[in-house]
């Protein structure tokens, strides 16, 4: 169980860090996407995406 300190702090730390937050979230919504939803075409597509981005 979460103390009412606890969720305070965890508030404060989120309001002061919301561009790390849209990171984490935004991370895990990839990796659940291309473990349990992405089909054969995505992940070609992810990968050729990826090998631009990292100019290999």
């Amino acid at each position: 169980m979460e103390s009412e300190a606890q969720k305070r702090a965890k508030k404060k730390w989120s309001d002061n860090n919301k561009e790390k937050t849209r990171i984490y979230r935004y991370r895990s919504y990839a990796r659940k996407f291309v473990r349990d939803l992405a089909t054969d075409d995505d992940l070609r597509e992810l990968q050729k995406m990826i090998t631009e981005r990292l100019g290999e």
